[in-house]
């Protein structure tokens, strides 16, 4: 008796397993997945309000880098082993989506094998530690003893955190891929600010604003235990700065394009394919680039004179981005325009979407502006409500009429519409919080284009402020492939946004330092906003006059962040079940009327 029951215990696993379906099997394999990434990776975790790894840091090492490839590999077999085809629905995309991430992610390294070694661009003036850690800091709660211990925890772990960033750029260094100069060069100084100014600036401010309900002697505690993790801080990105002044700055690259580095031209043909999910080339996405600018330029052409300027394009361009009368004299005027633009946008949306997202989204100014984008969106959380953040520094290069199509990309119907509703879905947390920039960027700037069924645009200079941006968009596919793949210089790519944009010349240089810092990752946006445009179009022939704006919008929105391909088939299969649908209406009986 002992002996069959101890044999029942040893086969109860399988016989409670037997029941699982693959359907099962996938979603525990994404969820475990899913968990590995958010320790992997804590500072996404903490800015999608994950707070359990609040104490981290992503570990920068060239060992790490290693085992996440392997660990990749690994994950990737796991998954082939299942079998697809008893997957269907949801199940089967995200599936598809899980596996086709992590070949995205193992072929650069098959493409580029050294880049399976090291982060070719770990840092630059565009992006990096100077410019997350205050990000950062500003996404983490401070309302508890235990959430200052999580930062302080966080501070002293940036010593191994900047050491493996160093290790990687020196790794880069070995192989002859080091970061163009024009991008590294800012750094030091931007980390000596941070180090030097620790005391005034964004890292030691959640030290002076304990709470009350905090024990008395316990903020003593605290704070006297963050200027000690503060001090180590400083100590690290001195560290970092002085790497990057004394041995990296006098061996980095002077030129700018990828394509020049070894190996560069099959690495950027390949961030091409990522950025934009497509298969197309280079030279396409010129051409194409180069097709869209002389379209949109013809627009504005035609629009110049509604503004009541007499004269041409070119010297309206300028009279654009210099005369006084366009610009805001106070930040808080810039702030207030911008809140009720988007209050005008959100009360308008009824109108373009069928679905809106019960989450909610505020309006408020970027702490540190210098070096940073006109204003971005910062997705909501738990406790965190969504925000359009406003740069308000450098009040000359504002215009009044950008102020409605930024609102409509970062705000709605443009990123928030879209990231809220996707964390509303029912879906695995990977794709809850999924991203592919031609999806999400290519859908905010497709969004800017919905301004005038909102009832934006009326006015001559809004619509050129969305035609600028558009514009933008479209030279960014003939710069990004002009530096990387037909040896532009820098001053070029400049001299190219400043004929074709009236945004202002310092604003065009940070442009190209950023195509220089992330190749081809501007790329989606244009790309991503003309399949949607496409997209738009075919269903409206294939449906007539039973295509319903708000419902195709809903059917691009439905399924999170998808690839452009995968996007274009879950729209083809609602088109035929609209069709479908349609066709039950003709064809149902006619109910006979009540006496």
């Amino acid at each position: 008796m002992r002996k069959l029951f101890a044999s029942l215990l040893l086969l109860a696993p399988f016989v409670c397993g037997a029941a699982d379906t693959t359907a099962d099997v996938a979603r525990r394999l994404f969820e475990r997945e899913w968990q590995w990434q958010l320790r992997q990776q804590p500072e996404v975790a903490t800015g999608i309000g994950e707070h359990r790894y609040d104490a981290l840091l992503t570990d920068t090492s060239l060992a790490a880098r290693t085992a996440v490839l392997e660990h990749g590999r690994e994950v990737l077999a796991e998954a082939r082993r299942l079998e697809r085809a008893e997957l269907a629905g949801q199940d089967r995309l995200s599936y598809d989506l899980f596996v086709a991430e992590r070949e995205r992610q193992l072929a650069a390294a098959a493409a580029v094998p050294q880049l399976a070694a090291f982060d070719p661009q770990p840092i630059s003036s565009w992006d990096g530690l100077h410019l997350r850690l205050p990000r950062l800091v500003a996404q983490m709660p401070f309302a508890t003893e235990q959430d200052y211990r999580n930062y302080l925890a966080r501070l002293r772990a940036l010593p191994a955190h900047v050491d493996g960033l160093i290790e990687q750029l020196r790794a880069g260094m070995r192989a002859g891929w080091t970061v163009p100069k024009v991008v590294i060069a800012p750094v030091p100084d931007a980390l000596r600010l941070l180090r030097a100014d620790i005391a005034a600036g964004p890292l030691f401010a959640p030290l002076q604003r304990i709470p009350a309900a905090i024990e008395p002697e316990v903020r003593e505690d605290l704070v006297d235990d963050g200027i000690s993790a503060l001090a180590g801080s400083a100590q690290a990105l001195y560290r970092l700065e002085d790497f990057l002044r004394s041995e990296y700055l006098p061996v980095a690259r002077e030129s700018i394009g990828a394509g020049v580095l070894p190996g560069g031209a099959a690495w950027y043909a390949l961030l091409v394919r990522q950025a934009t999910t497509t298969n197309v080339g280079p030279a396409e996405v010129h051409a194409l680039g180069l097709k869209e600018v002389a379209r949109i330029r013809a627009q504005m052409a035609a629009l110049v004179p509604r503004t009541g300027f007499r004269g041409s394009l070119e010297g309206f361009l300028v009279f654009a981005r210099s005369d006084r009368r366009l610009f805001f004299g106070q930040p808080d005027a810039l702030l207030a325009r911008y809140r009720r633009a988007l209050a005008r946008a959100q009360a308008g949306l009824p109108k373009v979407v069928a679905t809106i997202p019960e989450a909610g989204i505020v309006v408020k100014p970027m702490q540190d502006g210098s070096g940073q984008p006109v204003a971005y969106y910062e997705a909501g959380s738990e406790g965190r409500s969504a925000a359009l953040v406003v740069n308000l520094t450098q009040l000359g290069a504002r215009p009044m009429w950008q102020v409605d199509s930024v609102a409509l990309h970062e705000g709605v119907p443009g990123h928030h519409l879209q990231v809220a509703r996707a964390q509303a879905l029912d879906l695995p947390a990977f794709r809850r919080h999924g991203w592919y920039d031609a999806y999400g960027e290519g859908w905010a700037t497709y969004a800017e284009g919905l301004g005038a069924e909102l009832g934006f645009f009326t006015d001559p200079f809004s619509r050129f402020g969305q035609l600028n941006e558009e514009m933008l968009r479209a030279a960014r596919l003939v710069v990004d492939t002009g530096i990387h793949a037909l040896g532009w210089s820098r001053k070029q790519a400049i001299d190219y946004l400043n004929a074709h944009t009236a945004n202002p010349p310092l604003d065009n240089e940070a442009e190209v330092d950023r195509y220089i810092a992330r190749p081809a990752q501007a790329l989606g946006y244009k790309i991503g906003q003309l399949r949607l445009t496409a997209l738009r179009e075919r269903a409206r022939a294939a449906l007539g006059p039973r295509f319903d704006l708000r419902r195709f919008h809903d059917a691009v929105l439905q399924d999170g962040a998808l690839p452009l391909d995968l996007l274009e088939r879950q729209v083809e299969r609602w088109i035929v079940s609209e069709k479908e649908a349609a066709g039950k209406v003709t064809t149902a009986p006619s109910r006979p009327e009540g006496k």
